[in-house]
């Protein structure tokens, strides 16, 4: 068997793998080549396989040659400890004969070449022809060799192999002191050592004992690799693969089943792995294709469970089935046989043939025979569970499966959210046969959700769900946010890996401003934040990491308030860069041989490697920029890296942005871009040979989260479920992108306090919000969640009372927990379910009732203060307790006794019980109405029993003065009944006392709620405004305070006008109160909240009139010109005694560190040292010895930000400039430099630097400033190359300085050259004819194509000449060029003028050309406007009756065949026939309906397209126009049809009959008419009688004879034809002349005589 190197002995992941049937023949086969090689000695195998000889020969010339390297090399060779031992003996006798070939010593040697010790350089055992092909004297700083070491991303298990291997070997040999530096000679001496040591060891056939010396060896050696094993577990544990992508695991693995014939059987696998494998099912390895056999199969996937069901087995179905899962990382197969049998007994058949659709319940064939039924019940099932983070939680049920089969256990499967659970460190599975048991080690919110047990038993399953709710664990600090949640990675590679994650659903109060992300390298316990400011968007890259090392993440979110509590760990990914992968696959790689050669590469040509490609934004959000871009094909044979570049969108300054860190990876993300503004970017490459040219750059990119923040969602409805839940519904935000999910909130109607139903965002748009109280009415509402943010809030719903449904509920006994809960939304510790922190009703919070329960829900009943009825014979009397020692050894023998400075003060009153005790008791009294002129200093207590209504004798409760308005009193008996009186004390003595107070029984007060704050004043009165102060309670309640309410009312109001100021309590001790009316007195009073409620008010402060006082100042901050920042106030009313007294947030400022205080007369300030975000708050100085004289000065972010800007621009003052550098081109090709300052005093100067030397004025710069503008401008005439370069105007203006530079290289400075000879030659251009506008086409209204251009500079010998397609187009007039207007109209344009058109205009001048080209794209949209105008052109359509039907028409200018004509009947297209046709006619398009019908009624749409949009003409053909175009149509084709039908003569008569006399005249004539016409004859226009000499015949109704027998001249004359049917009647006329030829001839001669008569 193959032995495993030591990297594989301890790492399992790879030792599964690792003996693969692949792997094992590959190393079998390079076990053969080392076989050959001369390799025979290392470590302690060489020493005890060797013979002695050899052994004291190899030691001795050790000695010789390396004495001082001897030791280092015993611990640097590698062994196997006792398993060399052990196979020593044996290896020595077959060694001495055939030398070392034992595959598992070889291999084992060879997995120990890599040293821990790093100190000095390691001695090599290679054999001199090996060593001598090594080189020498070169220290190798880079392994650029053959193999690379890039763990994670290779294919194989082989390659992780040599990976991990090279790792160690690199790490060794780059911290070695010598590094792998070898000398020739000492190779050589070793070289021949060697030779020696291999030769004597073949001739050695005796066993020597290991000696002492070889024994010691073996321990160190055996002590260094178990450290070298720890060091290889470590750096495994540091290069885990990114979990992100995983090859397929069955979780499930198919089984194999018997079945009967005709039975029906299902298997099933359960698959896991990233990205989601692709399953295909096989039946012996050919694919199972359920098109080919339908019915056969059928092949299902459902929450991650995959199914093969085959119907109606028969025996060719025995076979093996095979499931085969692929991803991009790989595939897995799982097998499962089907052995189908066949039943020989007698039974019913039929019931098999159905399948087992017709099978009894339950019915199932297991492999230990024909079973009836299997039938799965849950017991003791886990209902809706609450848990809070960091807890543990079980869910569990019992199976019960009947009948019970020994050895055959269910398939058992837990899913959350219909994903399969898989074990973790934070969730087992168990099953004990009975129960089965989902365990969470350490909950967590990202296990919320909805679980579900699926049990299979054979072909029979059932399963079961319930929600799991996790709460978040306590904040450590009050009010934060809770931690986010799912940290996941979306992207790793060697520069940055981008992380993200889900909002947490509580934010503490307060908004999240952001988040802070922590790293943890794997293997360490160090966490590090990656990021100084909060982050907002909930993606973000990580950088700074070490490439090929692995990392864990966290998050944390902060609020004003502070940090909350961490999210749970991401799982390990690995820095490294996927892309890389590729390359490093394309190098040809010798076989592994166990140890690194490393070669001296080549050096290359000198590449300059190209640009970038395909260079791209991939993420834009404001805090952050990714890049991502394709590394450029040409680069040389070395490594590149690259330079990211950006510049502001508009400019062309380029900014190098990793000046100091070349990026490796080809993706960088950027940070520190302002909001708001625009950008583009660039990457250049670079590598020994320089730095490339700069890829193309991005399109512009705004910075900003591209990402919107949803909209709140809408129509929240809640609906009744059960007893303890209810069912919220609502409707999607709108345009909503990347939603990650909802989170729903609850609050008992009228209470305003929400508590959230999930803390994990749940999809879709209905939810269960268990744990509520039957009977409560509750109303909800719901926010949405994606990386941008949370929505607002929805609007709140409809309150709703918690109670089943019809037929619905949770009886108690099913759910105690949740029925039994005192209020509120439960949540959970340690498994038992308790009330979440109450909300308190309405009139609770207005303190109307303040005694009155406010828990929700609860029934519990809260303590009041036992006050004992005392009789009425008790007098209230005002007996002066006994003398008190007075203050500095005064006596206080007379208490009324006034000093020269003043009066004692007015007795103290109001005095209540604060808190009450077994054995004592806290008092609270308000200070006197007046203090006598001084400061109070002090007061005394007196209290005395009440037995039975009799009050005995006063006692001290104090010896030594209290300052609080609150005192405790101890060692009081228990239910006795006490009173008490104060007296206060000044500088001029001890006051009267005060009224006796009621009778307080001293009792132990259980109470759950606080009790009433105490010592309530005010200060800074204003107009609208002042400032209340209070004390906490004493009695703070069963639970600590969270906060504080404020109510006001008018002096004069009733006690039922009470009004609160805050809807959520307040944590301070003070409120600043605004709103008040000017001149109003108010009275206010303070109540306490903890978790139990609201506790009783306070005593009333007031009344105090709101008005300014005249005379009072404001607290004003000021900035010095040093930029010190300082709060400043003056007091006018000051007297010798008053001092100021800063505070901050109510706390002195004396002692602080950040501040200095300093007050001179009657003016006080306090400056800060240095200014941050921990000087936020609010700053009170109060004035002493004076009438409440004070005022307050508010420092929050915005204020923070302004100062601390004010105090830069105080301290290093910049000239404001209002425009930057910048460059213009004018006319000639001039250059012009210039920026503008705000404003420019007349001492102002400015150095002009170009490439970081001054320029001065001269033939080629021109400097100008204009003080009063502010402007400041350089002019250059031309640009010449060696004027590239950078350029800055330094400003300076007295003490303040400003400067700005515009860069001027590459690209830039050659498009800003080649801009200004452009117009240099434009300038040129135009000192002759020239084109002001060049040529451009117009379509006129009559439809025609004018071209035209305006012309400037010209004169009388100016010719203007046109030509198309380089012919000249004559011109039949003459243009005057009066408007400078040019112009050459073409008619009727259409596609034979399409073409370039030029025009030429020239004079003694010169001669300037503009050419249009009308061609391809061009012309198509010249010929859309063309169709454009034609169809805009179109009459509105027209009926038209014809004799075939109506027919539609509109009429256009003229007619293209590009204008397209599509006509529509009542919204559908007309699909034309031989009924229904269209056409053009000229310039008429019409649509032809041939006999029509009632349905050709309706609208008719003629659409006119011209290529881009389409013209409409509508036409109603329905109602009267329909009636009176089809009556049109009926009359004309009946008019057609009887001019069709009519009687006619067709043709052959002939007009004129000449025919000599005695001759026969014949005439035939065909007539028509339908009906078949009548004919007659007439001669001279009366009928004509057929006779003997005259015969007319008539045959087959359609040909008429006309036959005279010889005629004669009484024949002569005019004959007519008659045809007539029904349809009408026609006449043929012709004539008939008969001349005798004798009489001709004599007519002739007379006519001739007469003639010659005439010319005698």
């Amino acid at each position: 068997m193959m032995s495993l190197p030591f990297y594989q002995k301890s790492h399992a992941h790879y030792d599964l793998s690792y003996r693969n049937k692949d792997l094992r023949t590959t190393m079998s086969h390079y076990e053969q080549e080392k076989k050959r090689s001369a390799i025979y000695t290392h470590g302690s195998v060489a020493y005890s396989s060797r013979s002695s000889t050899a052994h004291r020969q190899e030691s001795e010339a050790f000695h010789q040659q390396q004495a001082s390297q001897a030791s280092s090399l015993e611990a640097t060779h590698y062994t196997r400890g006792s398993e060399v031992s052990r196979k020593a003996a044996s290896a020595y006798d077959y060694g001495s004969s055939h030398g070392l070939t034992d595959s598992s010593l070889l291999l084992d040697d060879y997995s120990s070449k890599m040293s821990p010790k790093t100190k000095r350089a390691k001695h090599s055992f290679l054999s001199g022809e090996e060593k001598e092909n090594l080189p020498g004297d070169y220290m190798v700083p880079i392994f650029s060799g053959r193999q690379v070491h890039v763990s994670g991303i290779t294919d194989t298990e082989e390659e992780r192999i040599k990976e991990a291997a090279a790792y160690i070997a690199q790490r060794n040999l780059l911290a070695s002191e010598g590094g792998i530096t070898s000398k020739q000679s000492t190779a050589s001496k070793q070289s021949m050592v060697s030779k020696q040591a291999t030769s004597t060891l073949q001739q050695e056939e005796t066993l020597e004992k290991k000696s002492r010396k070889v024994a010691i060896r073996e321990k160190a050696e055996l002590l260094s690799l178990r450290k070298t094993l720890e060091e290889t577990e470590s750096y495994h544990a540091k290069l885990n693969e990114d979990h992100l992508l995983h090859a397929p695991e069955f979780t499930i693995k198919p089984r194999s089943h018997t079945v009967w014939e005709k039975d029906n059987v299902k298997l099933h696998c359960s698959v896991a792995g990233w990205p989601e494998p692709r399953l295909t099912w096989y039946k012996n390895q050919v694919p199972i294709n359920v098109h080919a056999n339908p019915g056969k199969y059928i092949i299902e996937s459902r929450y991650g469970m995959h199914t093969l069901e085959i119907n109606s087995c028969d025996f060719e179905d025995t076979a093996q089935y095979r499931a085969s899962a692929m991803n991009v990382k790989g595939e897995l197969s799982a097998y499962a046989s089907v052995v189908v049998k066949r039943y020989k007994g007698e039974f019913d058949e039929t019931r098999f043939h159905a399948g087992a659709s017709t099978l009894p319940l339950s019915f199932a064939v297991t492999p230990y025979g024909y079973m009836s039924k299997f039938e799965i019940h849950f017991d003791d099932k886990f209902d809706v569970s609450f848990g809070r983070e960091g807890e543990t939680m079980s869910l569990g049920c019992r199976v019960v499966i009947t009948p019970e089969i020994k050895h055959f256990q269910p398939e058992i499967q837990w899913y959350r959210n219909g994903v399969p659970v898989s074990p973790s460190k934070w969730v087992q599975t168990h099953w004990s046969g009975e129960r089965a048991t989902l365990t969470f080690s350490h909950l967590n919110k990202e296990d919320e959700g909805l679980y579900t047990i699926y049990v299979r038993m054979g072909d029979y399953h059932e399963q079961y769900s319930a929600y799991v709710f996790v709460r978040d664990a306590d904040a450590e600090i009050e009010g934060a946010p809770a931690s986010p949640l799912d940290v996941v990675c979306l992207e790793a590679n060697k520069d940055y890996i981008i992380i993200s994650w889900k909002q947490p659903a509580v934010d503490g109060g307060s908004p999240i401003l952001g988040y802070f992300i922590d790293k943890c390298e794997v293997g360490t316990d160090s966490w590090s934040q990656c990021n100084d400011t909060p982050v907002k968007f909930a993606r973000f890259p990580v950088t700074g990491l070490i490439e090929g090392r692995s990392y864990v993440f966290r998050v944390r979110a902060v609020n004003k308030t502070g940090i909350g509590l961490p999210s749970r760990v991401s799982e390990p990914v690995a820095a490294l860069d996927p892309a890389e992968k590729a390359r490093l696959k394309s190098r040809p790689s010798a076989p592994w041989t166990g140890q690194i050669i490393v070669t001296e590469e080549e050096p290359s040509e000198g590449i300059v490697p190209g640009p970038p490609t395909d260079l791209c934004v991939t993420e834009a959000t404001r805090s952050y920029v990714v890049l991502s871009w394709r590394p450029p094909g040409q680069r040389g044979h070395e490594g590149i890296m690259y330079f990211v570049e950006k510049c502001e969108a508009g400019t062309e300054n380029w900014q190098r942005v990793n000046t100091e860190l070349p990026v490796k990876s080809p993706r960088f993300a950027l940070f520190d871009l302002a909001e708001g503004k625009s950008y583009r970017f660039r990457v250049r490459c670079s590598n020994s040979a320089g730095v490339g040219e700069p890829s193309e750059a991005t399109e512009v990119t705004m910075v900003g989260d591209k990402l919107d923040i949803p909209k709140a969602p809408g129509n929240v409805i809640p609906s009744r479920n059960t007893d303890t839940s209810v069912v919220v519904t609502w409707e999607e935000p709108k345009d909503a992108k990347e939603l990650v999910g909802y989170y729903i909130e609850a609050s008992i109607a009228g209470s305003g306090k929400w508590e959230p139903c999930n803390n994990n965002p749940v999809k879709g748009s209905r939810f269960t919000c268990h744990g509520l109280v039957t009977g409560q009415s509750y109303v909800f509402r719901v926010r949405a969640v994606n990386a941008a943010g949370l929505s607002e809030y929805s609007q709140d719903s409809e309150a709703i009372e918690v109670k089943a449904a019809i037929g619905g509920g949770v009886s108690p006994d099913v759910c105690p927990a949740l029925s039994d809960a005192p209020g509120g939304l439960t949540a959970s510790r340690g498994g038992v379910h308790e009330a979440s922190p109450p909300a308190f009703q309405k009139d609770a919070l207005l303190g109307s009732k303040p005694n009155k329960p406010s828990l929700l829900g609860s029934s519990q009943n809260l303590g009041q203060t036992e006050v004992s009825k005392v009789s009425e014979t008790v007098q209230d009397e005002h007996t002066l307790p006994p003398q008190k020692a007075a203050p500095k050894g005064k006596s206080k023998s007379d208490p009324l006794k006034k000093k020269k400075d003043g009066a004692a003060p007015s007795p103290p009153y109001d005095i209540t019980c604060l808190e009450s005790f077994r054995d004592s008791m806290v008092l609270g009294w308000k200070q006197p109405d007046k203090t006598g002129g001084a400061e109070i200093t002090g007061y005394y207590v007196n209290y005395r029993e009440v037995i039975g209504g009799v009050p005995g004798k006063w006692r001290e409760a104090n010896i030594k003065a209290v300052s609080d308005e609150a005192y405790k009193i101890s060692n009081l008996k228990e239910n006795m009944v006490y009173q008490f009186q104060v007296a206060a004390m000044n500088i001029a003595g001890l006051g009267v006392p005060s009224a006796v107070s009621e009778c307080f029984k001293c009792e132990e007060w259980t109470i759950a709620v606080p009790g009433p704050p105490h010592s309530l004043k005010y200060s800074e009165v204003r107009n609208d405004s002042l400032v209340l102060h209070w004390k906490p309670p004493v009695h703070s309640g069963r639970t600590p305070i969270t906060g504080y309410f404020v109510d006001l009312k008018e002096a004069s109001a009733k006690d039922d006008q009470w009004r609160g100021l805050n809807e959520a309590p307040v944590k301070n001790i003070y409120m600043k109160v605004r709103g008040l009316k000017k001149g109003v007195g108010y009275v206010f009073r303070v109540r306490a909240i903890n978790q139990a409620g609201v506790g009783k008010p306070s005593d009333l402060a007031g009344p105090v009139v709101a008005e300014t006082r005249p005379g009072t100042k404001e607290v004003v901050v000021n900035v010095d010109d040093d930029g010190v920042i300082s709060l400043n106030f003056e007091c006018d009313q000051i007297t010798p005694k008053s001092q100021f007294i800063w505070s901050k947030d109510d706390v002195s400022t004396e002692d602080s560190p950040r501040l200095e205080a300093e007050s001179k007369g009657n003016k006080t300030k306090i400056t800060f040292k240095d200014l941050g975000m921990d000087d936020v708050g609010i700053y009170s100085c109060d004035v002493t010895d004076t009438d409440g004289i004070a005022s307050s000065y508010l420092i929050d972010e915005e204020e923070l930000k302004r100062l601390l800007a004010l105090s830069q621009e105080h301290k290093f003052p910049i000239v404001p400039v209002k425009s930057e550098l910048a460059v213009e081109i004018l006319e000639k090709g001039q250059v012009r430099f210039w920026m503008q300052a705000e404003k420019l005093s007349g001492n102002a100067k400015v150095n002009y630097i170009f490439n970081e030397k001054e320029i001065f004025e001269g033939p080629k710069y021109k400097m100008h400033i204009d003080r009063n503008t502010g402007i400041i401008e350089m002019f250059m005439e031309k640009l010449q190359d060696e004027d590239e370069g950078t350029y800055t105007f330094e400003l300076h203006d007295g003490k303040a300085t400003n400067h700005s530079t515009i860069v001027l290289i590459g690209d830039v400075f050659r498009k800003l050259q080649k801009e200004a000879e452009f117009q240099r030659q434009e300038w040129i251009r135009k000192q002759g004819p020239h084109f002001a506008e060049y040529l451009s086409w117009e379509v006129t209204g009559e439809c025609n194509v004018l071209l035209k251009c305006k012309v400037a500079n010209i004169k009388k010998e100016t010719h203007i000449v046109w030509y198309k397609d380089e012919r000249e187009i004559s011109v039949d007039e003459r243009h005057d060029f009066k408007d400078g207007i040019c112009t050459l109209l073409i008619t009727e344009f259409s596609k034979k003028d399409a073409g370039i058109y030029e025009v030429i205009l020239k004079d003694d001048r010169g001669k300037d050309k503009s050419r249009l080209k009308l061609v391809d794209e061009a012309f198509k949209e010249l010929m859309t406007e063309v169709c454009k105008k034609i169809a805009l052109t179109a009459t509105d359509l027209k009926i038209q009756s014809t004799a075939e039907g109506i027919r539609l028409y509109s009429f256009v200018s003229y007619y293209l065949d590009d204008l397209k004509v599509n006509w529509s009947h009542n919204g559908t297209a007309i699909k034309y026939t031989d009924r229904v046709k269209s056409g053009v006619t000229g310039e008429q398009i019409w649509l032809q309906i041939n006999e029509p019908t009632p349905n050709d009624k309706g609208k008719y749409i003629m659409e006119l397209f011209d290529g881009k949009t389409g013209h409409h003409k509508t036409l109603d053909l329905s109602g009267q126009a329909y009636d009176e175009a089809f009556a049109e149509f009926q009359r004309l084709k009946q008019a057609a049809i009887a001019e069709k039908n009519r009687a006619r003569v067709l043709g052959g008569l002939p007009d004129v009959v000449t025919i000599q006399e005695g001759k026969a005249l014949n005439l035939t004539c065909n007539v028509w008419g339908d009906p078949p016409p009548e004919i007659s004859w007439l001669k001279n226009e009366k009928p004509l009688v057929p006779d003997d000499h005259c015969s007319l015949r008539f045959e087959a109704s359609k040909t008429a004879y006309f036959t005279i027998t010889g005629v004669s001249t009484t024949d002569s004359g005019k004959y007519g034809l008659v045809v007539k049917n029904k349809y009408g009647t026609e006449t043929s006329d012709f004539t008939v002349s008969v001349f005798i030829p004798e009489e001709e001839a004599r007519q002739a001669a007379l006519k001739a005589q007469k003639g010659n008569k005439k010319a005698k």
